[in-house]
């Protein structure tokens, strides 16, 4: 028989725990012996060992108490279940380590294979460092918020940059990040953008999200407070679009 202190050292767990599960009704309380203290024999080692294996495995106070009572089918069923709840947590632990391995990286989520493949174009048609983040930035957070919508939108820009003439355009825009607000080069690139929009789209909208989100407002508006030259081309762009 040995003492509370001694069991604790054993099992691996401390002296307050094993008396919250006494008061949990966990582990009965043993009788004290004749010095006042409780004695502890090998079935409370063992009956401590189970409850703290559940414990680790997240399973909740209150149902490892209704365990104690269960039949050994019971037990053994229960045990199956709590396995495939460990194997499903595991499986989602192991998606979060993987978003947070490419957050480390700089990816903040994973797109799918043909954005991927697009902001390497991107590269290679030289557009700047500062541009390829920036659309990958956005099209996380579009694929984030509107997966439904996120790939039609996606399609419609990589045909528009696969035309030379207006991928210039995108080019340009890029380029343009540095000019001062007032240079005479965004009224001119405004001019070109707006009619290349309208024959590509005719009286058509371009494709857009539902009108109710705000997401586009939220991106046009993170991509204007980079440069004041870009603020202004995109008032430029809107006021000719709606004229």
């Amino acid at each position: 028989m040995i003492t509370i202190g001694q069991l604790a050292g054993y099992i691996g767990v401390s002296i307050k725990t094993i008396r919250v599960y006494h008061d949990k009704g966990l582990l009965p309380e043993p009788d004290r012996d004749a010095s006042g203290y409780r004695r502890y024999g090998a079935n409370d080692a063992i009956a401590l060992v189970k409850i703290r294996t559940l414990a680790e495995a997240g399973v909740p106070l209150a149902r490892i108490r209704d365990l104690r009572s269960a039949t050994a089918e019971e037990f053994q069923q229960a045990l199956r279940e709590i396995d495939d709840e460990l194997t499903d947590r595991i499986r989602r632990l192991r998606a979060t380590q993987g978003r947070l391995r490419q957050l480390a990286t700089g990816q903040l989520a994973a797109l799918p294979t043909e954005v991927g493949a697009h902001l390497k174009h991107l590269a290679r048609w030289g557009f700047t460092p500062r541009w390829l983040d920036l659309q990958r930035d956005l099209w996380i957070l579009v694929f984030a918020t509107h997966p439904d919508h996120a790939i039609a939108l996606f399609h419609d820009q990589a045909e528009t940059l696969a035309d030379p003439a207006l991928r210039q355009l995108f080019l340009d825009y890029d380029h343009a990040h540095d000019l001062a607000a007032d240079d005479p080069r965004i009224d001119d690139l405004a001019r070109r953008i707006v009619k290349a929009t309208r024959q590509r789209y005719g009286p058509a909208a371009p494709p857009e999200l539902e009108a109710t989100s705000e997401i586009p407002a939220l991106i046009q508006g993170t991509v204007n407070a980079s440069s004041p030259a870009w603020r202004r081309l995109d008032t430029l762009i809107r006021a000719q679009l709606d004229a």
